[in-house]
């Protein structure tokens, strides 16, 4: 990003905070929740704040905000990518560069639970919650539900998904639940990402709340997703992840993509940094599948 936009954006940061409100107020919304394809396309943007910052073997690869930006508009600016999920920082700078306009906008909420941390799994709601989401008129909040049977934090965060569910649907907005059967492995959180446990994980996150009215499930691509999307009426959007073979992955998009609940995908890091750094073809290559 040029060093003069940078330099904008922390000027007006610093003399103008209320600009990031009228931004948001200006802001042309979506008119539907899916693309001209009939499916959903949203690019994710929210690992910097829970302290994931590395992907493709760079451990600092999201580091340099002025390139995530970069990369990000790059993404946006493609008509078949049709959303945002972020942090109340990223989405705001965004703003600020007019970079949302006719895109749907889901704010991340949980981002309490830091990647590597001994309390990782207690994944508290330390970014958007549902009233500013609402006020901001974005179109839905994301929640990362880990259920680990191992460790006694996970009814809180089920409760506390639940709460999040209630109140965003209360408000007629999306809440794009992403739930993972996850456990302790020397040391580390593990998400299970058989297809077993996946569809166990979406029969838990498809009951949280009092209604599952606005629900959506984010769920990994596993082999099966046919089993996957059976479990559950809801709609779904497909997640990527640290991909290997970005490639076979987009194999695997394309088939479950006919599956009637699979709306759509959200991915990040691995069409954001591709190995051959061409955000914009990896971006035009998805597309196509949709």
């Amino acid at each position: 990003m040029h060093a003069d936009t940078l330099a904008s954006l922390a000027d007006t940061r610093l003399h103008r905070p209320g600009a990031v409100a009228a931004a948001a107020a200006q802001r042309e919304r979506a008119t539907s929740p899916v693309g001209a394809s009939g499916k959903c396309f949203i690019i994710a943007a929210d690992h910097p704040a829970r302290g994931s910052l590395g992907t493709g073997g760079n451990p600092m690869a999201m580091a340099d905000r002025g390139d995530l930006l970069d990369r990000l508009c790059i993404a946006l600016a493609n008509p078949g990518c049709n959303g945002l999920l972020a942090t109340a920082d990223i989405i705001e700078d965004l703003l600020l560069l007019g970079a949302l306009d006719g895109k749907m906008v889901f704010g991340s909420m949980n981002r309490g639970g830091l990647a590597g941390s001994t309390f990782e799994i207690d994944d508290r709601f330390t970014s958007y919650d549902a009233a500013t989401i609402d006020a901001m008129g974005f179109d839905g909040g994301k929640t990362l539900t880990r259920i680990a049977l191992d460790d006694p934090a996970t009814p809180s965060i089920l409760e506390n998904t639940a709460k999040a569910v209630n109140e965003l649907a209360a408000l007629g907005r999306i809440a794009m639940v992403e739930p993972f059967i996850s456990s302790w492995v020397d040391g580390k959180i593990v998400n299970d990402l058989s297809t077993e446990a996946v569809i166990k994980s979406a029969a838990i996150a498809s009951g949280l709340g009092a209604t599952s009215s606005h629900t959506w499930l984010k769920l990994p691509t596993v082999p099966g997703m046919d089993r996957v999307a059976a479990a559950s009426t809801l709609p779904i959007v497909m997640l990527g992840g640290e991909v290997a073979d970005i490639e076979a992955m987009r194999e695997q998009w394309g088939a479950s993509l006919s599956l009637p609940n699979i709306v759509g995908l959200t991915v990040g890091r691995s069409l954001l940094y591709p190995a051959d750094d061409d955000v914009a073809g990896a971006i035009d290559a998805v597309v196509k599948l949709l």
